[in-house]
């Protein structure tokens, strides 16, 4: 491809709607961050690929969860492959939208998606799924997991786990809790902690997810089960009020926030997980080269050290690990959803 075709290929990617440079979200303004681990070398043998932008999808809104590991492992690619890694964030439906547009796009390695848990948990409960999410797709690579966070609004004098159950059993059906949407990580790691609290309140999903942190500083939310980098700014700079992490073990960037075992609620636990996939039928030469190249971002010392900071751990794997963990949660969420009666509203 000559220079002139290298432009156009890029004008192309970068006038996708919602398309933004990959790169940390403190670096927005067009600074490339440092990462201080110097550059990478590529390896695997997807030989030829890549000669043009990657568009990664976002299923989430900007500062989700999968947006913010995004942005970190997609800048360090951009560097390896001299070609950029495009942002994409293509919210709706609970993270439907985005998935599904991978599932139209060419096997060619240049569409890919950072999922969740909702790519499965959404295509479970709603009956208007346009995926299988396991049939359709190709697994790459495992990218990170986290733990939840309970958090409570302004309007909640709550200072614990007890204390959050004890208000909603005395008024039932009058507080609320938030979530990302119908099927998303959040929505399940909510309901799943209402039915082991047995407690009668609402939920409200939203579409944006900085009109749902608003919510909850406000007080119009009383309490949301966030994935922890979606939340994590808010947290230390105190504007919400943390209870717990959802983990066996605290979360090394909040090291004074409890488990819900240490806040006297050990019988639940939730955790998110992230990961790349791209169309069915993607060729296994360039599957097996993206592996290999995350697998390589991801044991760098300052990788991980930012995704750390982000109340994340780096998962490594091959891409049968990864797709094996996937059909195990499918079936596992499966049966947590009918046994909690998770429905699409």
């Amino acid at each position: 491809m000559n220079k002139s075709q290298r432009i156009a290929a890029m004008a192309l990617v970068l006038a996708l709607p919602g398309a933004a440079l990959a790169q940390d979200p403190s670096t927005r303004s067009g600074q490339a961050a440092s990462t201080g681990s110097g550059q990478a070398a590529s390896t695997g043998s997807g030989q030829g690929w890549p000669t043009k932008p990657i568009r990664l999808i976002i299923p989430f809104t900007t500062s989700s969860a999968s947006d913010v590991l995004s942005r970190i492992l997609g800048q360090r690619l951009s560097e390896m492959y001299g070609q950029q890694v495009v942002v994409d964030n293509r919210p709706g439906a609970g993270g439907l939208i985005g998935s599904d547009i991978t599932r139209q796009a060419a096997p060619d390695g240049y569409t890919l998606t950072m999922i969740g848990q909702p790519h499965i948990s959404n295509a479970l409960v709603r009956a208007d799924a346009p995926y299988h999410p396991l049939k359709d797709f190709t697994s790459v690579a495992s990218v990170a997991s986290t733990p939840n966070i309970i958090t409570v609004g302004k309007s909640i004098t709550a200072k614990n786990i007890p204390e959050l159950i004890a208000a909603a059993k005395a008024k039932p059906g009058t507080l609320n809790y938030g979530s990302a949407g119908v099927g998303s990580s959040s929505h399940l790691a909510g309901a799943m902690f209402v039915s082991k609290a047995g407690i009668n309140v609402v939920h409200v999903p939203f579409r944006i997810g900085a009109d749902s942190r608003t919510a909850l500083i406000t007080g119009t939310i009383h309490f949301y089960v966030y994935p922890l980098p979606a939340i994590m700014n808010l947290v230390k700079a105190g504007t919400i009020r943390p209870l717990a992490v959802t983990t066996a073990k605290r979360a090394e960037a909040l090291p004074d926030v409890p488990t819900t075992a240490e806040a006297g609620f050990g019988e639940y636990r939730s955790e998110s997980w992230f990961g790349v996939i791209g169309p069915s039928g993607l060729p296994k030469r360039i599957v097996d080269r993206i592996n290999a190249d995350i697998v390589s971002v991801l044991k760098e010392p300052a990788t991980r050290d930012r995704i750390v900071a982000q109340g994340a751990e780096p998962r490594l794997g091959s891409p049968a690990d990864f797709e094996k963990m996937q059909r195990e949660e499918y079936v596992e969420l499966g049966a947590l959803i009918k046994q909690i009666g998770m429905k699409s509203q």
